[in-house]
């Protein structure tokens, strides 16, 4: 393990909306906010954080020229009345399926509502990452945070237990990577790392395929996995 995860990041043009509308649809709540950042915690172990882009260009999936790059999965009693309140907060409905509804959230970021009849209350499965090669993901991704890989499919990965923040890898066969800070080749969404010594992770990540996008602020280092999907390297 070189870090654990600390945050999924999500961009959005008006963070205030996008923060409003996961808190109300999935029960959330605000721990930190200043004016481009808001980070919400979920009640479960996760931390899910909406980042201002002010050029953002939201995903218009399935159009691979418009890639979501990642998405999130919620866990729901009720797909009918999931989407109902999802789209009462602002949200589109996309496509359905026998056991998920997808939708596009405010931002335009698609996300699903699966099937989960176990649960009363609207949970967060996990992030999926679409990739060109969800093994090899898959695997840097289990050597960053330390969590093992738990499944693996023809063209799907998940990394850690269910329950315990998975993160899961889908392939995509029209794979179109960001290019971070580009507008035109936007992330979407990325991830937070908290590390130790951050000198140390750097070279870690190296080894095992990251590229350093030379960026960085007061305790924090953005990075580009193997996918080409930036990540930051946090420390406090």
């Amino acid at each position: 393990m070189i870090g654990t995860l600390r945050a999924v990041v999500v961009d959005a043009p008006d963070v205030r909306r996008l923060a409003a509308f996961y808190t109300a649809l999935g029960g959330w709540t605000e721990q930190y906010a200043d004016e481009g950042w808001i980070a919400m915690d979920t009640g479960d172990g996760w931390r899910v954080a909406a980042q201002r882009s002010t050029d953002h260009v939201p995903p218009r999936w399935p159009d691979p020229a418009y890639p979501q790059q990642a998405h999130l999965d919620l866990r729901v009693p009720d797909l009918d009345a999931g989407e109902a309140l999802a789209v009462e907060l602002g949200a589109q409905p996309l496509r359905k399926s026998e056991n998920w509804y997808t939708l596009a959230d405010p931002a335009g970021h698609p996300f699903d509502l699966c099937l989960f009849p176990a649960k009363q209350e609207t949970t967060l499965m996990g992030v999926m990452l679409d990739c060109p090669d969800a093994k090899q993901l898959s695997t840097f991704y289990a050597e960053l945070l330390g969590k093992p890989v738990t499944y693996e499919g023809e063209g799907v990965a998940m990394i850690g237990e269910d329950g315990a923040q998975p993160v899961m890898f889908q392939q995509i066969t029209e794979y179109h990577a960001p290019r971070w800070p580009d507008p035109a080749h936007p992330q979407q969404f990325h991830l937070d790392v908290t590390v130790d010594d951050v000198d140390a992770a750097e070279a870690a990540v190296r080894k095992l395929g990251a590229t350093s996008l030379s960026f960085s602020g007061v305790n924090w280092r953005v990075y580009a996995d193997p996918a080409g999907k930036p990540f930051c390297l946090c420390w406090d």
